[in-house]
């Protein structure tokens, strides 16, 4: 019998629709998300504009960090998938709010993608899990 060592995150109302895969994974130090959209928890919606999107991925991701016990300081990497055509202002304007210390920001990289409706932006991400003591061990 095989135990994994991946720790799997999930958020209730976050989800990839039948996609037998979890939203991201804790494993060896690490925080890996599948990919983040901007779907609303509350309503299983996404929403029509690019701003309201980009909006939403930055704050699913920070329940996605908040569920793992981590936060956007710890963010090593955000890869985007920005829809073709799509401007970049949104996304400039909340990568700017998440993280307002510009030497203090994760390296990013943005990838014009054909994105399946009615998707305009996601992301994936990679973090580093803060160290436990072992009094905070689960």
């Amino acid at each position: 019998m095989t135990t994994s060592r991946r720790s799997p995150i999930e958020i209730p109302g976050l989800h990839h629709g039948s996609a037998p895969f979890p939203l991201a994974v804790g494993i060896g130090g690490l925080l890996v998300s599948s990919a983040v959209h901007g779907m609303d928890p509350d309503t299983g919606k996404v929403p029509d504009s690019l701003e309201a999107q980009t909006a939403g991925v930055f704050a699913n991701i920070r329940r996605i960090l908040d569920a793992a016990g981590a936060d956007t300081g710890d963010i090593a990497k955000v890869t985007v998938f920005l829809g073709q055509g799509q401007s970049r202002e949104p996304l400039n304007a909340e990568w700017v709010a998440m993280f307002p210390d510009k030497r203090d920001r994760p390296v990013r990289h943005t990838v014009p993608s054909a994105l399946q409706p009615p998707l305009l932006i996601q992301c994936e991400f990679t973090a580093v899990l803060p160290t436990r003591s072992p009094q905070e061990q689960p």
